[in-house]
């Protein structure tokens, strides 16, 4: 697997709110055998990656997939797939720190349906961070062979600790008022958030009950600088139009309905070739993190390109057929882009700095300067 399969999911007409451009994904049948739904923490979390390796960020909600086969409960007083489908724009002013062990973890089904109680049918991960844990765990051990220029602590530690940045939904102008204002089509099973036409994340979901429910998380996912930036500075665009020529041919209300087809469809086959171009025909480098029945999870990293500014991480749950369950993005920045990069040249070239700068055809003083830029200045003497 190296690309994004969107077999099943159709594009909808693009909806506008200022500089924010909504495209909504349906699909004809939700995807059989999965479901998801949210555990709300709404607080600081640190996670126990492996034991006495740990990282502290904000950690609004778990989603547990459930392959059980159980309907999930609908009541509002339970943390189901119906929970939290209010905008909430409250900010905490103090919150508590809740442990959580793992990014990926198990959890024992209900025994319903002719299953035994305790049986593993659900796991409950962390939504993104699974996708930048694998952005920071690039090449984390660092240098392999002591070359001279290498510290003694680069090799015996790698690059920890790493860190990124990001910006809540909240604090990205127009995208709450987007959100909530935005026609939920009644097959809808994922999204595309643009701003200022740029693309800043996918969301796909199973079933189109899933995504009424987890709409509003998008306000609470993370979203990367320049998307914030872009909030701020980007200028309104131009909403959909559909065009119908002169409108002779048209005399019945089939012939409405064909002609608004056809543009519906035009304009569905112009966006996946040109808007959505960087995230569809995009090779990825995929890792699986967990089988479940007959569904995949995965974390992906792009190629780091740097003359591709649009470049995405993310997490998939696949289908046996490979089809798209469950996606959610992440736009990395053009000094994400760069980071990536410069790491995997150095990987590639075992970190001899001579030959990665031949390779790139550039001098080692530049690559040092360019390590440095990149914060990583402290691998080397």
């Amino acid at each position: 697997m190296s690309g994004l399969d969107f077999t099943g999911l159709d594009t909808r007409p693009a909806q506008v709110w200022g500089g924010v451009r909504l495209v909504p994904l349906v699909r004809e049948e939700p995807v059989p055998g999965l479901r998801l739904h949210r555990e709300v923490y709404d607080r600081f979390g640190e996670v126990l990656v492996s034991p006495g390796v740990s990282y502290v960020s904000y950690i609004p909600h778990g989603l547990v997939a459930d392959w059980s086969g159980e309907q999930p409960d609908t009541r509002p007083d339970t943390q189901s797939a119906a929970y939290g489908t209010q905008l909430d724009t409250a900010r905490p002013t103090a919150m508590a720190v809740e442990r959580h062990h793992r990014m990926v973890k198990r959890r024992p089904s209900k025994g319903k349906k002719g299953q035994p109680a305790g049986a593993v049918a659900r796991c409950r991960f962390l939504p993104l961070h699974l996708a930048m844990e694998g952005y920071l765990a690039l090449h984390f051990g660092g240098p392999a062979i002591a070359w001279q220029e290498w510290s003694r602590e680069a090799v015996r530690q790698g690059l920890s600790p790493r860190s990124e940045a990001a910006y809540r939904g909240l604090d990205v102008p127009g995208l709450a008022d987007a959100l909530r204002v935005f026609e939920i089509h009644p097959d809808q099973c994922g999204v595309l958030v643009y701003v200022a036409d740029a693309l800043a994340a996918a969301f796909v979901v199973p079933h189109p009950d899933d995504y009424r429910a987890l709409h509003p998380t998008l306000l609470q996912d993370m979203y990367g600088e320049l998307i914030h930036q872009y909030g701020y500075f980007g200028r309104p665009v131009p909403d959909f139009e559909a065009r119908l020529g002169d409108g002779r041919h048209i005399t019945t209300l089939a012939d409405l309905r064909a002609a608004a087809g056809a543009r519906e469809r035009a304009w569905s086959e112009s966006h996946d070739t040109v808007m959505a171009r960087e995230l569809l025909g995009t090779s990825y480098a995929f890792e699986r993190v967990r089988r479940m029945a007959s569904f995949d999870m995965y974390r992906f990293l792009p190629p780091f390109r740097v003359d591709s500014d649009g470049q995405h991480i993310g997490e998939l749950i696949t289908d046996h057929k490979g089809r798209t369950a469950y996606l959610k993005t992440f736009r990395l920045a053009p000094a994400q882009i760069r980071r990536g990069h410069l790491l995997n040249s150095l990987a590639g070239d075992d970190w001899h700095l001579g030959r990665t700068a031949d390779r790139l055809g550039t001098t080692p003083e530049e690559i040092v300067r360019r390590i440095r830029a990149a914060g990583f200045g402290s691998l080397l003497r």
